[in-house]
Protein backbone atom coordinates (compact mmCIF):
# COMPACT_ATOMS: atom_id res chain seq x y z
CA UNK A 1 0.00 0.00 0.00
CA UNK A 2 1.41 3.33 -1.14
CA UNK A 3 0.24 6.77 -0.71
CA UNK A 4 -1.58 9.41 -2.73
CA UNK A 5 -2.63 12.53 -2.00
CA UNK A 6 -3.23 11.64 1.53
CA UNK A 7 -5.30 8.14 1.16
CA UNK A 8 -4.03 4.84 0.00
CA UNK A 9 -3.97 2.79 -2.95
CA UNK A 10 -2.72 -0.38 -4.15
CA UNK A 11 -0.59 -0.29 -7.99
CA UNK A 12 -3.45 -1.52 -9.14
CA UNK A 13 -5.99 1.02 -7.75
CA UNK A 14 -3.39 3.99 -8.14
CA UNK A 15 -2.96 3.11 -12.13
CA UNK A 16 -7.09 2.97 -12.73
CA UNK A 17 -7.45 6.12 -10.72
CA UNK A 18 -4.55 8.24 -12.99
CA UNK A 19 -5.69 6.43 -15.95
CA UNK A 20 -8.90 7.51 -16.23
CA UNK A 21 -8.46 11.02 -14.63
CA UNK A 22 -5.89 11.29 -17.83
CA UNK A 23 -8.70 10.07 -19.99
CA UNK A 24 -10.91 12.59 -18.39
CA UNK A 25 -8.80 15.42 -19.03
CA UNK A 26 -8.44 14.64 -22.67
CA UNK A 27 -12.02 14.48 -23.25
CA UNK A 28 -12.14 10.70 -24.21
CA UNK A 29 -13.96 8.18 -23.71
CA UNK A 30 -13.23 4.47 -23.39
CA UNK A 31 -14.63 3.61 -26.66
CA UNK A 32 -12.24 6.24 -27.69
CA UNK A 33 -9.09 4.76 -25.79
CA UNK A 34 -10.40 1.43 -26.67
CA UNK A 35 -9.68 2.22 -30.50
CA UNK A 36 -6.37 4.00 -30.03
CA UNK A 37 -4.78 1.31 -28.44
CA UNK A 38 -6.62 -1.27 -29.91
CA UNK A 39 -7.74 -2.81 -26.41
CA UNK A 40 -11.32 -3.73 -25.53
CA UNK A 41 -13.10 -1.46 -24.05
CA UNK A 42 -14.19 -4.06 -21.42
CA UNK A 43 -10.28 -4.47 -20.47
CA UNK A 44 -9.63 -0.20 -20.15
CA UNK A 45 -12.90 -0.45 -17.68
CA UNK A 46 -11.63 -3.16 -16.21
CA UNK A 47 -7.94 -1.29 -15.76
CA UNK A 48 -9.99 1.84 -14.40
CA UNK A 49 -11.64 0.09 -12.03
CA UNK A 50 -8.34 -2.02 -10.59
CA UNK A 51 -10.45 -4.96 -11.28
CA UNK A 52 -7.47 -6.41 -13.39
CA UNK A 53 -3.30 -6.61 -13.49
CA UNK A 54 -1.97 -5.49 -16.88
CA UNK A 55 0.80 -5.47 -18.57
CA UNK A 56 3.35 -3.25 -18.98
CA UNK A 57 2.80 -3.41 -22.68
CA UNK A 58 -0.57 -2.82 -22.45
CA UNK A 59 -0.06 0.00 -20.03
CA UNK A 60 2.31 1.58 -22.26
CA UNK A 61 -0.40 1.10 -25.34
CA UNK A 62 -3.04 2.48 -22.78
CA UNK A 63 -1.31 5.83 -21.84
CA UNK A 64 -0.30 6.32 -25.42
CA UNK A 65 -3.68 6.49 -26.09
CA UNK A 66 -4.37 9.14 -23.51
CA UNK A 67 -1.31 11.37 -24.22
CA UNK A 68 0.19 10.10 -21.06
CA UNK A 69 3.71 8.90 -20.69
CA UNK A 70 4.81 4.98 -18.03
CA UNK A 71 7.13 8.17 -16.25
CA UNK A 72 4.30 10.55 -16.02
CA UNK A 73 1.63 7.87 -14.51
CA UNK A 74 3.97 6.51 -11.94
CA UNK A 75 5.44 9.79 -10.95
CA UNK A 76 3.22 10.39 -7.85
CA UNK A 77 3.50 6.57 -7.01
CA UNK A 78 5.33 5.83 -3.82
CA UNK A 79 6.10 9.57 -3.14
CA UNK A 80 7.03 9.76 0.35
CA UNK A 81 4.98 11.61 2.96
CA UNK A 82 6.72 14.80 3.52
CA UNK A 83 7.93 15.59 7.62
CA UNK A 84 8.75 19.23 6.40
CA UNK A 85 7.55 21.48 9.77
CA UNK A 86 5.65 24.77 8.26
CA UNK A 87 5.68 27.80 10.64
CA UNK A 88 3.28 30.57 9.16
CA UNK A 89 4.19 34.00 9.72
CA UNK A 90 3.94 35.28 13.72
CA UNK A 91 3.26 31.76 14.77
CA UNK A 92 6.47 31.03 15.85
CA UNK A 93 7.31 29.09 19.74
CA UNK A 94 8.31 32.34 21.46
CA UNK A 95 10.90 30.73 23.84
CA UNK A 96 11.19 32.56 27.49
CA UNK A 97 14.40 33.22 28.87
CA UNK A 98 16.87 32.99 26.20
CA UNK A 99 19.34 36.11 25.98
CA UNK A 100 17.70 38.94 27.64
CA UNK A 101 14.48 40.07 28.32
CA UNK A 102 13.84 43.60 27.87
CA UNK A 103 13.47 44.43 23.85
CA UNK A 104 14.07 40.84 22.55
CA UNK A 105 12.08 38.10 21.51
CA UNK A 106 12.98 34.81 20.21
CA UNK A 107 10.66 32.78 18.16
CA UNK A 108 11.68 28.99 17.54
CA UNK A 109 10.58 28.46 13.63
CA UNK A 110 10.72 24.51 14.29
CA UNK A 111 10.58 22.11 17.09
CA UNK A 112 10.69 18.35 17.14
CA UNK A 113 9.13 16.65 20.07
CA UNK A 114 11.53 13.84 21.12
CA UNK A 115 14.32 12.64 19.57
CA UNK A 116 17.72 13.94 18.56
CA UNK A 117 17.19 17.99 17.31
CA UNK A 118 20.25 18.68 14.32
CA UNK A 119 19.16 22.38 13.66
CA UNK A 120 17.12 25.00 15.08
CA UNK A 121 16.07 28.13 13.59
CA UNK A 122 15.16 31.18 15.31
CA UNK A 123 13.55 34.83 14.66
CA UNK A 124 15.18 37.10 16.59
CA UNK A 125 13.40 40.75 16.69
CA UNK A 126 15.44 43.57 18.80
CA UNK A 127 13.97 47.04 19.67
CA UNK A 128 16.03 48.27 22.58
CA UNK A 129 18.48 50.70 21.58
CA UNK A 130 19.82 50.94 25.50
CA UNK A 131 20.44 47.64 26.10
CA UNK A 132 23.22 45.80 27.27
CA UNK A 133 23.51 42.29 25.53
CA UNK A 134 24.81 38.87 26.92
CA UNK A 135 27.31 36.66 24.95
CA UNK A 136 26.61 33.27 24.18
CA UNK A 137 27.77 30.09 23.62
CA UNK A 138 26.77 26.91 22.15
CA UNK A 139 28.03 23.58 20.20
CA UNK A 140 27.52 23.24 16.87
CA UNK A 141 27.96 26.18 13.84
CA UNK A 142 25.15 29.06 13.83
CA UNK A 143 24.08 31.26 10.38
CA UNK A 144 22.59 34.26 11.17
CA UNK A 145 20.95 36.50 8.18
CA UNK A 146 20.41 39.75 9.24
CA UNK A 147 16.32 40.54 7.32
CA UNK A 148 15.86 44.39 9.24
CA UNK A 149 17.70 47.04 10.49
CA UNK A 150 21.97 47.26 11.09
CA UNK A 151 23.83 46.22 14.42
CA UNK A 152 26.99 45.46 15.29
CA UNK A 153 27.88 41.90 16.05
CA UNK A 154 31.11 40.25 17.68
CA UNK A 155 32.06 36.52 17.03
CA UNK A 156 35.27 35.85 19.51
CA UNK A 157 37.38 38.97 18.74
CA UNK A 158 36.28 40.26 15.39
CA UNK A 159 33.07 42.73 15.03
CA UNK A 160 30.91 42.79 12.18
CA UNK A 161 28.79 45.89 11.26
CA UNK A 162 25.80 43.89 9.39
CA UNK A 163 23.32 45.23 7.35
CA UNK A 164 19.89 43.87 6.10
CA UNK A 165 20.84 41.12 3.57
CA UNK A 166 24.56 40.13 5.65
CA UNK A 167 25.10 36.90 6.86
CA UNK A 168 27.82 35.54 9.03
CA UNK A 169 28.70 31.58 9.72
CA UNK A 170 30.26 30.46 12.87
CA UNK A 171 31.30 28.14 15.61
CA UNK A 172 28.90 28.33 18.33
CA UNK A 173 31.37 27.29 21.08
CA UNK A 174 33.29 30.65 20.60
CA UNK A 175 31.26 34.05 22.55
CA UNK A 176 29.31 35.88 20.12
CA UNK A 177 26.37 38.07 20.07
CA UNK A 178 25.02 41.64 19.04
CA UNK A 179 27.48 44.11 20.75
CA UNK A 180 25.13 47.04 19.64
CA UNK A 181 21.79 47.75 17.60
CA UNK A 182 22.32 50.39 15.18
CA UNK A 183 19.30 51.08 13.80
CA UNK A 184 16.31 49.51 14.79
CA UNK A 185 14.08 47.33 14.72
CA UNK A 186 16.20 44.48 14.16
CA UNK A 187 15.12 41.29 12.88
CA UNK A 188 17.25 38.50 12.66
CA UNK A 189 17.46 34.83 11.64
CA UNK A 190 19.19 32.30 13.62
CA UNK A 191 20.06 29.07 12.60
CA UNK A 192 22.01 26.39 14.73
CA UNK A 193 23.40 23.22 13.37
CA UNK A 194 24.27 21.10 16.09
CA UNK A 195 27.12 18.67 14.97
CA UNK A 196 26.76 14.72 15.34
Amino acid sequence: MNKLTGSTFALDQYIGMKVKQARQEAGLKIADVAQLSEISQGMVSKIENAQVATSLETLQRLCGAIGLTLSQLFQEYDKPDSNAHFTKSGQGLEVVGRGTKKGHKYHLLAYQRGGKRNVEPFLITMDDLAEVFPTFAHPGEEFIYLVEGKLLYQHGKSEYVMEAGDSLVFDGNIPHGPLKLLEVPIKLISVIHYNE
